[in-house]
């Protein structure tokens, strides 16, 4: 399991992975969880590319670690949320690490609201200019490069399409929050059209911060749909 920390592009460590390393080494998995440099340090691009040389470094060495380099799963939260969806679905960051899709079992991208992102930027412009406050600084349109063409190549619904090798989708969200709802159903819409494998699940009683957390909880149902996920993926041929 590759993992990819949240932070809105700006904040954020590899160790922010609560459980994950835990139940998952307990199930059998090897636990890599990477960093990045962060904004405005670098731009979004070198960003991106950044989580793609750390995969990229992942397929070359794991088997050094008891790893299976072929069969690896992707997931993130938040901000990683949007890059392990971006990196699994536009095959171009993957390639230039000599990385094919023919390795990825499976993404788990949990509560991203950047998809698409002229959505995102349209949503929160539009209820500033609404019921008002301080306009963004350094907002989604600021950080995907304030032009409108770079927030459509950033977006992963841009990409989604039939026969590149696209692994399996399960998508989580919170299910109060109308954004990260509305993003992951975008998402799986736009990935069931092109015959990807996704599903969409929405927890109720969390937030954006639990939903992640809370992932390897026994009884949490988002847990048990990670599981069944997995399980479903990880001795597919």
């Amino acid at each position: 399991m590759f993992w990819i920390h949240g932070g809105g592009w700006q904040a954020g460590d590899k160790g922010d992975v609560a459980l994950k390393p835990k139940v998952l080494t307990e199930r059998g998995f090897v636990f890599v969880s990477t960093n990045y440099r962060l904004l405005p340090d670098v731009e979004m691009d070198v960003l991106i590319r950044d989580v793609a040389k750390s995969l990229g470094w992942v397929h070359r060495n794991i088997s050094k670690y008891g790893g299976d380099p072929k069969r690896i799963f992707v997931g993130g939260h938040s901000a990683g949320a949007q890059l392990a969806a971006l990196i699994c679905i536009d095959d171009r960051y993957l390639k230039e690490e000599g990385v094919s899709f023919d390795v990825l079992r499976g993404c788990v991208p949990v509560d991203g609201d950047t998809y698409d992102i002229p959505k995102i930027i349209m949503t929160a412009e539009f209820r500033q200019a609404l019921y008002g406050g301080k306009m963004f600084t350094f907002g989604h349109r600021q950080k995907f490069g304030n032009d409108p063409e770079k927030h459509v190549d950033f977006s992963a619904v841009t990409h989604a399409a039939k026969s590149k090798g696209i692994p399996p989708f399960l998508l989580f969200y919170f299910s109060g929050n109308p954004e990260t709802r509305a993003q992951a159903q975008c998402l799986e819409t736009v990935l069931k059209e092109a015959d990807i494998p996704v599903k969409a699940y929405g927890k109720r009683d969390s937030n954006h911060s639990r939903l992640n957390n809370e992932l390897g909880i026994p009884d949490d149902p988002a847990t048990q749909e990670f599981y069944k996920f997995l399980d479903a993926l990880v001795d597919r041929k």
